[in-house]
């Protein structure tokens, strides 16, 4: 994002009567709306969004669901994606030009995403091509901003989620010898881990320092992953996974793959939002369970089982604040600017990102 694109999403603040308009307003407004657009408006939201929000969607799931979603819908004009700007630069690509698609708040963002740029990563590239040679494949994680995924589609890379990355990576390795893994390097050492690669075959790169990490022989790397992590996931600890063994001897430990690897090692299961999902809804009624994922979809299923004992893993919460950035007050602001003409808040993703951000995505989609 340049410095032109951050004015402009400082720019788009929330007005001040929708900070201070009750509760029961706002939803009125909201209903009236999407009562008015009928099927010209599609609202997904992702499940880790705020029940005040969820409450409207005509669609939940994890960020390429909802955008495959919003690629099927041709009927929908305007695609209103509650979830963070990597997920609706992801919708935005994958729709038809004649479909608009809005954030309702600009400032929510994904620091995991940020935490690979352009100018880091054709740096990091021309580096470990030295390195390297012809032998790398990138793959990136769908949470990345558009830019990245054009830089993997355009070295003949995919986009992976949580629960295709096993996929995907064996696919890649049938392709080149080695693999860049952005920007997540926990999902991606958890993946390849799984798939049988060392961990003593596994690099760092440090975007920060432009180096790699590693302390073997160059040629012993299969996997070079980049430095990033989700700063959700980060914040779950096998402190937490002890505290539970102690305090809860029967309760199973269930967490999200970009968690640590040790905290993923000493947990009982892991695997994506919709693995989460579906073992806790099959489970047996009076189990317990802890779960290391993002604290609105724990509380969500909390209320949604109660005839099962779970809590955070973490006992603090662990919010992801810039999904929080989405919250009632911005969606009626949304919908009410769309009701009016206004483009505000509508994503744009650059011509020529698009098209090699999308070739990533159907190679990934290739094998789903």
């Amino acid at each position: 994002m340049n410095i032109f694109q951050t004015v402009e999403r400082q720019s788009n603040v929330l007005p001040e009567k929708y900070r201070n308009m009750a509760v029961d307003e706002l939803e009125d407004r909201v209903k009236a709306i999407k009562n008015k657009l009928g099927s010209k408006l599609f609202i997904p939201c992702h499940h880790y969004q705020k029940d005040e929000v969820v409450q409207f969607a005509d669609a939940t799931g994890d960020s390429l669901k909802l955008a495959q979603l919003s690629e099927e819908n041709r009927e929908a004009e305007h695609i209103v994606f509650c979830g963070v700007h990597f997920m609706a630069e992801t919708a935005e690509i994958l729709t038809a030009k004649n479909q608009n698609v809005y954030l309702p708040d600009m400032r929510a963002g994904c620091s995991m995403a940020d935490m690979a740029d352009m100018f880091q990563t054709e740096r990091a590239w021309t580096k470990l091509v030295e390195l390297f040679g012809e032998t790398i494949l990138p793959l990136t994680y769908v949470n990345s901003t558009a830019a990245i995924k054009s830089f993997v589609g355009q070295h003949g890379g995919a986009t992976v989620t949580s629960s295709n990355a096993a996929k995907m990576l064996k696919w890649a390795f049938n392709q080149k010898q080695r693999i860049l893994f952005l920007p997540d390097q926990h999902l991606g050492r958890n993946t390849a881990f799984h798939l049988g690669v060392g961990l003593d075959e596994m690099a760092v790169w440090n975007p920060i320092t432009d180096e790699l990490e590693f302390d073997g022989a160059a040629e012993k790397v299969k996997v070079i992953l980049w430095k990033g992590h989700c700063s959700v996931h980060e914040n779950f600890t096998a402190q937490n996974v002890a505290d539970i063994r102690m305090n809860y001897p029967t309760m199973k430990i269930i967490v999200h793959p970009e968690c640590k690897r040790e905290v993923v090692e000493l947990s009982d299961m892991a695997g994506s939002t919709n693995y989460i999902i579906e073992a806790i809804r099959n489970a047996e009624i009076g189990s317990s369970w802890a779960i290391g994922t993002e604290m609105n979809l724990v509380k969500r299923m909390i209320k949604q089982h109660p005839d099962k004992h779970i809590m955070s893993l973490n006992p603090h919460m662990c919010p992801c604040l810039t999904m929080n950035r989405i919250d009632l007050p911005h969606l009626a602001w949304c919908l009410e600017s769309i009701e009016q003409g206004s483009n505000m808040n509508k994503i744009n993703v650059a011509e020529n990102d698009a098209k090699y951000a999308k070739l990533a995505l159907e190679r990934m989609l290739a094998h789903v």
